[in-house]
């Protein structure tokens, strides 16, 4: 097991995860980072807790977004063709979203 430091919205979580998976980790949490980022400029004022929930939200949206055009009929052969890791980072960007959900969640009582 691993440990990785992310910066998200301005604040620094260590988060474990198996060896090898630090980088894609480390991605995913740019990415909520920036998500975190628009949800406060878009929303201004928000507590910490309330920019992660949104943040939560807008990546569920783009998720749902991914999962609605790889179901068309008509998707392109090359987005049915890496459908399982699309699937898997789909799984991976949700069980972020549960985590920062819980956080948010704890931030908040």
């Amino acid at each position: 097991m691993a440990d990785v430091r992310l910066n998200i919205a301005s604040r620094e979580y260590i988060v474990t995860c198996q060896d090898g998976e630090e980088d894609r980790l480390k991605s995913l949490g740019r990415l909520v980072d920036e998500m975190a980022r628009e949800a406060g400029g878009s929303a201004g004022g928000l507590n910490e807790s309330r920019q992660l929930l949104f943040a939560s939200l807008l990546l569920a949206d783009k998720l749902h977004d991914s999962q609605t055009l790889l179901n068309k009929p008509d998707a392109p052969s090359a987005l049915n063709d890496n459908s399982a890791e699309i699937e898997q980072a789909a799984v991976t960007i949700e069980k972020m979203a549960e985590r920062l959900e819980a956080l948010a969640n704890r931030l908040e009582n």
